[in-house]
């Protein structure tokens, strides 16, 4: 489709409702961003990467791409470039890196939050020379990863300026996306592995190697009837990634259909979202479920005010402001998408 038929299939009262989602869940992670905070024991050696770095790297991911795919009069950009700065001098504006490697020299997460910064600018000289020294060695390149991990280190690699040998496309052939699986075997597991293999070969929405040909046209083919099995799971979490995906297959390979597709899902996401502006990662159906303005603390078992809170909204919250800023950034025509730097070799189609 043309870039104008795009926009068409949006519609003013569409593009205002996308828009609101991702106004009230940029409000609701600025109101808590205290909950980013890395903690004392983000540098431990027993640390719990998982409530430290991985937010704070999701955060720092999320907001890079909203940087990138908004004019900086936007105030979603400023509300982005707000919260990225944050997420930096969280990190000492990269100097935490280095304790974080030495600690655990063969983890890839710090390189994978680190990139999310470097993507947006923000860079340490003396990580990435320690990076890059540490990606040099055979240990590293030969550390057993699963295709779409190995393809995550790999997007990681390129956005700090590494590069090394190893065929993106093959192994896009060895996951569940670019085997071009029948459509009805889509699952929860393997709907999050898809929209992974995506984020990572178009950087998160800012740019790679993209789609090849093959595995755009299944996208098109059938990610609007996966995202309509995630909106009727209540599955808010994986409808978000879905919708993220949608919004990165190139308009060249779509139809009026996937457009309007791609379009309606917009009021279903807004119903689910909390007037606080929180979504959470399921629909629970219980109105004592629902995230107030203050978050749980980030204590484990500390009461919160309504039993539910950070742990199981920020990521979606999250999800929401990305996919919404990728689709209103399809509809307004920014930041067209890269020709795919794709050979043929090793994937179906």
């Amino acid at each position: 489709m043309s870039a104008a038929d795009v926009r068409q299939a949006a519609g003013s009262d569409l593009r205002r409702t996308a828009r609101a989602v991702q106004e009230a869940a940029l409000r609701w992670l600025s109101r808590n961003r205290a909950h980013f905070l890395l903690g004392d024991g983000a540098l431990a050696p027993d640390g719990r990467v998982n409530d430290s770095w991985k937010p704070l790297g999701e955060l720092a991911q999320v907001c890079s791409t909203l940087c990138a795919r908004t004019p900086p009069s936007d105030p979603v950009h400023s509300c982005a470039r707000e919260l990225l700065a944050f997420a930096w001098r969280e990190t000492g504006e990269g100097a935490l890196f280095l304790p974080l490697q030495r600690g655990e020299p063969f983890a890839t997460y710090p390189l994978e939050v680190y990139a999310a910064f470097a993507s947006a600018g923000l860079r340490h000289p003396g990580y990435e020379r320690a990076a890059a020294t540490v990606a040099a060695t055979r240990g590293w390149r030969l550390t057993e990863q699963h295709p779409t991990r190995r393809l995550g280190v790999l997007c990681a690699e390129r956005q700090i300026g590494l590069h090394r040998d190893d065929h993106e496309s093959e192994l896009l052939a060895r996951t569940w996306l670019g085997g071009l699986p029948e459509p009805w075997t889509f699952e929860r597991a393997s709907g999050y592995a898809l929209t992974h293999v995506v984020f990572h070969l178009t950087d998160w929405g800012r740019g790679g190697p993209g789609l090849p040909a093959a595995v755009a046209d299944h996208l098109a083919h059938w990610s609007p009837a996966w995202l309509v099995t995630c909106l009727e799971a209540g599955l808010w979490d994986l409808a978000c990634e879905v919708a993220a995906v949608a919004a990165l297959v190139p308009t060249a390979r779509t139809d009026a259909a996937f457009e309007a597709a791609l379009a309606e899902i917009w009021p279903r996401i807004a119903r689910a979202q909390y007037a606080s502006g929180a979504l959470c990662e399921v629909d629970t159906r219980m109105p004592e479920a629902a995230p107030s303005e203050e978050a749980v603390p980030r204590d484990e078992g500390a009461p919160g005010p309504d039993g539910h809170g950070f742990r199981t909204c920020y990521h979606s919250t999250l999800m929401a402001a990305f996919a919404a800023g990728l689709t209103l950034a399809r509809w307004d025509g920014v930041c067209d998408e890269p020709s795919p730097s794709w050979t043929t070799t090793g994937v179906p189609g």
